[in-house]
């Protein structure tokens, strides 16, 4: 087993992860699956895919909020 070389891995955002993450459980709660929709080229799997990354940013954006709102409430900004 190689080591991991931490200066070769591309940068990624902070919050990837999460995002995909929420993409992944919008779909299931939709019963859908990311792998099967990225395969897919018809129209509907797109809309699917989009609605899934808006939900995505929403979240993603609820989160930034509270963040913010509770570092206001403690002084941190």
């Amino acid at each position: 087993m190689r080591p991991i070389d931490i200066y070769s891995l591309p940068a990624e955002e902070p919050l990837a992860e999460l995002e995909r993450e929420l993409i992944r459980t919008y779909l299931a709660s939709a019963g859908q699956d990311l792998h099967t929709l990225l395969t897919r080229h018809d129209a509907d799997a797109r809309k699917i895919l989009a609605d899934a990354s808006r939900y995505a940013s929403a979240k993603l954006s609820e989160l930034e909020s509270r963040l913010h709102y509770v570092r206001k409430l403690h002084g941190l900004e």
